[in-house]
């Protein structure tokens, strides 16, 4: 860990900055300021205690080495504490290895219909109730800012915000980031008279969402805003007047429409924050593709061929193409039983970072 040594007398000042500005009230008064330090902090914090645990192992070791060299028992205490040492040290490289940015971020993720026609929307909607689910068990809020459903009830798209409630080091973005592409499904369509298995495809966005709209530079007068009637879901009031909201960035050609809150105000804020973060996203990828020629955008075209992961009900199999992962619990994956692939994910995501350290 001596190439380390650098970061890490970096990392303790900070933590100890950080401390003292947490103990400041002042802080506190602005809460997305207090949030951001917060976040900091315990980002940090796995390192420090890491390290600490890892200095205090290397004292330990030193003083049993002497004692071992006039009593032999030990030699025990010795193997022990290198063992300890060793895996520490691997911890604190891991900990260390470059981390997304935005992993404490909340999310904005959409979902869209596919080739498959209706059987699309259904599955879309199948996907949105998973993540859903899924932020359910994590104790994440959901907001369904948008959507436009089919005639049987399913999503030609939908677009929910999906936001943590503490200062985790890892919040949603750090969980759902991979879920960017598209999702195929093999089953029996409800529109299919033979019984015989189907396969379409709904495509999936994850963006991370800045704290602040005025963090990302967007200009007026790039804008168009149309307002128009409600449709669909939103209860008593909702379709009565002309509250919902579609904001065009023109220079980019991005469209966001709102509907689901109460005023038109609401709407236009809601949609600024997607916008927001659908430009922080374009822009990242923009720089991303600059450095790296070869990537791959999350979704290309939402066609069966560009699939990430197939959801097979006839064998109640899920299966990620990228990793090579495979589990006969599609059922509990639907319910949003979600942690197994993503922990599968983010070991795969974390082992590549640490070959490019």
């Amino acid at each position: 860990m001596a190439d380390a040594a650098p970061a890490i007398e970096a990392i303790l000042a900070e933590y100890g900055e950080l401390e003292q500005r947490l103990s400041d009230p002042e802080l506190h008064s602005d809460a997305s300021a207090a949030r951001k330090v917060g976040r900091r902090f315990a980002q940090i914090s796995p390192i420090v205690a890491t390290y600490r645990k890892l200095e205090a192992a290397r004292g330990d070791l030193e003083a049993a080495k002497e004692l071992a060299a006039d009593d032999a028992s030990f030699a025990d205490e010795v193997t022990e504490l290198t063992a300890k040492i060793a895996e520490l040290d691997t911890q604190l490289t891991d900990l260390l290895a470059p981390r997304d940015p935005h992993d404490a971020d909340d999310i904005v993720l959409e979902v869209k219909s596919g080739e498959g026609g209706e059987e699309s929307a259904l599955f879309a909607a199948d996907l949105a109730r998973m993540y859903t689910r899924y932020a359910e068990r994590h104790g994440w809020t959901v907001t369904m800012l948008g959507e436009t459903t089919s005639d049987l009830g399913g999503y030609k798209d939908a677009t929910l915000s999906i936001a943590s409630k503490g200062d985790s080091a890892d919040g949603v973005w750090a969980r759902l980031k991979f879920e960017g592409g598209v999702h195929r499904v093999q089953r029996v369509p409800v529109t299919e008279s033979q019984g015989r298995v189907h396969t379409s495809a709904a495509g999936v966005l994850v963006y991370p969402e800045p704290d602040e709209v005025e963090q990302v530079q967007i200009d007026e007068s790039d804008l168009r805003i149309d307002v128009y009637r409600s449709s669909g879901k939103g209860g008593q009031g909702v379709n009565t007047t002309d509250s919902a909201v579609r904001i065009t960035h023109l220079p980019t050609g991005i469209v966001v429409t709102c509907q689901n809150e109460r005023s038109q105000l609401q709407n236009k804020a809601r949609a600024m924050q997607v916008l927001a973060a659908r430009l922080q996203a374009l822009a990242e990828e923009q720089a991303q593709a600059d450095a790296s020629a070869d990537r791959a955008s999350q979704i290309r075209t939402v066609d069966r061929s560009e699939r990430i992961r197939t959801y097979n009900y006839p064998e109640n199999r899920i299966a990620d193409h990228r990793i090579n992962y495979k589990a006969h619990n599609l059922d509990q994956v639907l319910d949003g039983d979600l942690d197994p692939l993503l922990d599968a994910l983010a070991a795969a995501d974390r082992q590549a970072r640490l070959q490019n350290t």
